[in-house]
């Protein structure tokens, strides 16, 4: 016990001395050109870091812009330039392009080495100024994290970066190299990519956000400029030159994915516009939405984002998306996801199965023999509330004479660049002799190979699926799914669909509806996919968290 208690006081005296100290000194070096659409989330999000403003120093640089990325700079500096140690900026106006330069994606030789230039300033000036470490980041990172710089000190890694979400399987580290430097995809990545495995990972490569600890001898073999190493054998490439200096001195780079840090943009391939960084703007704003949040930003810097589009139905006659009302943070966020995509959308309150009462109950018609697949029981209330909401759309586009419906769910994510994708998927099926439905999201549940639709590229024919996410409903296809008269022999809603275009194997449920000419499709690949997963941190089913229907209630109309 009295060891015990020394240990203790030991521990209490060196936290509290730990306490005293301030926080190392940081230099952050941010490079900006054409970003403006960018910026206003980039620095909000950088400004909401929670590491002591006071103990940071910025040395931003910008040149050859054609958008008011100066502007911006210049108005949010002027905000904080009270907040920070110092600022030492550098803005070159009046150059919009390099010499032989085709376009703002384009990477010259001039580009490439005005670039290594200015990393390697930055990093001299943090080393002349005796920073503790440099912090270099650039303007398409979204650090939602505000403990995001303290937890990198704190991992006391000579070069250290936290793992970054983009809209693809696109991160900031390589976990493989090839023998000339460049990148190489390995089976070790996609697990800490989708964070199946944390913790610090020792890679090849990182980049766009990294710290440097600087108060390490090893640091000063670090570099952006290929005549500095040593029989430098790789290419003119400012991230490739910093990841051999690291490896050809025994450093290593390591990627941490223990917390969820932030988002960042896909560069730009050589061709692009930067139109096309506008849409992976917005894929990264919808990426962060699945989360439930919105992509900060401050007020000082919203004058400065980019008008969200001006809303259609993407050539739908309608489109609805079926909400509870006990779910408005569900309604809320689609609405969000809705503003950036520019869809215009028809919110249908959703039956809840939750305020189903027995006097409505009895005048439905369960199919006897149904059983879930997977849980072995009979229909939930929440099951017959999402039917009951999907027959009311079916309904209103008879009613209406809709040609083309879009119906959405409320826990759905929207795969990158959806509106173009949508209008690839449309223009084919709009060429096909005959349909009635096509899935957008779905639960494949069939190993069997799914045929493609003759003559297009983005078609199948569907197979039996699950879910009810988001399709397409022609008004044919309403039609039929009505006609077959559904309350009098209920099942749910994704048993009901594959059962009408002949798919279900289950042969018995079949019998019970004789006609089944549903012609049925999906996209491929698919355009929609659930927010979570079962078992994921999140999920929450209306479905499957409701009560069975009462025995009593199923016996007495299954014998009708």
């Amino acid at each position: 016990m009295k060891f015990l208690n020394v240990f203790i006081l030991v521990f209490v005296i060196m936290t509290k001395s730990h306490a005293d100290n301030k926080q190392p000194t940081v230099l952050v070096s941010i490079l900006a050109r054409n970003k403006a659409h960018t910026l206003p989330y980039f620095l909000s999000n950088f400004e909401a870091l929670n590491y002591p403003k006071d103990r940071m120093a910025l040395w931003i640089r910008s040149d050859h812009n054609v958008d008011n990325s100066l502007d911006i700079l210049r108005q949010w500096i002027s905000s904080v330039k009270n907040k920070y140690h110092s600022i030492d900026t550098e803005f070159i106006e009046g150059l919009t392009q390099y010499s032989n330069e085709y376009g703002p994606a384009h990477w010259t030789s001039e580009r490439f080495q005005h670039i290594i230039n200015l990393r390697e300033s930055a990093l001299n000036f943090a080393r002349k100024i005796w920073a503790d470490y440099l912090f270099t980041i650039d303007c398409d990172v979204f650090l939602v994290n505000p403990d995001t710089l303290n937890y990198l000190v704190s991992k006391n890694y000579t070069v250290v970066a936290p793992m970054l979400r983009s809209d693809s399987l696109y991160s900031n580290f390589w976990y493989g190299m090839t023998d000339d430097y460049y990148y190489q995809r390995t089976d070790e990545y996609t697990p800490v990519l989708y964070r199946e495995n944390l913790g610090c990972f020792a890679v090849p490569m990182v980049h766009t956000c990294v710290l440097i600890d600087l108060r390490r001898l090893e640091s000063d073999s670090l570099t952006y400029v290929p005549s500095k190493v040593e029989n430098f054998d790789g290419p003119n490439d400012d991230i490739i030159t910093f990841a051999i200096s690291a490896n050809r001195s025994d450093i290593t780079l390591n990627i941490c994915n223990e917390l969820k840090f932030g988002y960042l943009m896909l560069p730009l391939e050589q061709n692009d516009e930067l139109s096309l960084d506008y849409d992976q703007l917005t894929n990264i704003k919808l990426e962060v939405l699945n989360e439930m949040n919105t992509l900060y930003v401050n007020d000082l810097l919203k004058k400065f984002v980019r008008d969200v589009p001006k809303k259609d139905m993407l050539g739908f006659d309608k489109i609805f998306m079926i909400n509870l009302l006990r779910r408005p943070e569900r309604r809320k966020r689609m609405n969000a996801c809705f503003d950036e995509i520019g869809i215009q959308v028809d919110i249908l309150d959703a039956v809840d199965g939750k305020a189903l009462n027995e006097s409505f109950l009895e005048k439905l018609k369960f199919m006897p023999e149904f059983s879930d697949p997977y849980h072995k029981r009979p229909m939930k209330l929440g099951e017959i509330g999402c039917f009951l909401s999907h027959l009311n759309i079916w309904r209103e586009i008879v009613a209406e004479n809709y040609q083309t419906t879009l119906v959405l769910e409320d826990d759905i994510r929207f795969e990158p660049f959806f509106r173009h994708k949508v209008q690839n998927v449309m223009a084919e099926v709009r060429k096909l002799p005959d349909w009635d439905l096509v899935y957008f999201g779905r639960k494949r549940l069939q190993e069997s190979e799914e045929p493609w639709v003759e003559g297009t590229n983005f078609l199948v024919h569907a197979g039996y699926s699950y879910w009810t996410l988001g399709y397409v409903l022609s008004f044919k296809g309403a039609k039929k799914l009505l006609e077959a008269d559904p309350l009098t022999r209920l099942v749910p809603v994704d048993e009901y669909l594959p059962i009408l275009f002949d798919k279900h194997p289950q042969e018995s449920w079949k019998g019970h509806y004789p006609r089944r000419d549903l012609v049925a499709f999906s996209a491929a690949p698919l355009l929609i996919y659930p927010t979570h997963y079962t078992g994921e941190k999140g999920y929450i089913s209306d479905t499957e968290d409701s009560v069975i229907v009462p025995e009593i209630l199923r016996s007495t109309r299954e014998d009708l």
